[in-house]
């Protein structure tokens, strides 16, 4: 999904979290210990929620009660918001397609 990106490549760090859970359970321990290599050398930054983006957070979860938006979710959002990012790499359009940031009239979303 990501080898043709150009520019940063930041993570949410609710995100680390979340592939942890997923990939420990269908890809195995080597699939999370690549990623933190992988963020170790730079591949990928990781951008922790500052205590605005929880307040932001907050709000998505009420906003979007009717589409079971999770946290994780919602805090992707509020840190595209705040960096201003027009485009989200996702494999979840179903959410994303819908929610509306801030900062653009809606996401590009990756893949397309």
């Amino acid at each position: 999904m990501l080898s043709d990106a150009r520019g940063s490549r930041i993570v949410p760090s609710p995100v680390v979290v979340e592939f942890d859970h997923l990939a420990s359970r269908e890809l195995g321990r080597d699939a999370v210990t690549t990623m933190l290599d992988e963020i170790d050398r730079g591949a990928y930054e990781v951008e922790d929620l500052t205590p605005a983006d929880y307040r932001r957070v907050g709000e998505i979860l009420t906003t979007y009660a009717d589409l079971r938006v999770g946290f994780v979710d919602a805090a992707v959002l509020a840190i595209v918001e705040r960096l201003r990012e027009p485009k989200l790499a996702t494999l979840d359009h179903r959410h994303f397609s819908v929610m509306r940031p801030r900062h653009v009239d809606a996401l590009e979303l990756l893949p397309a």
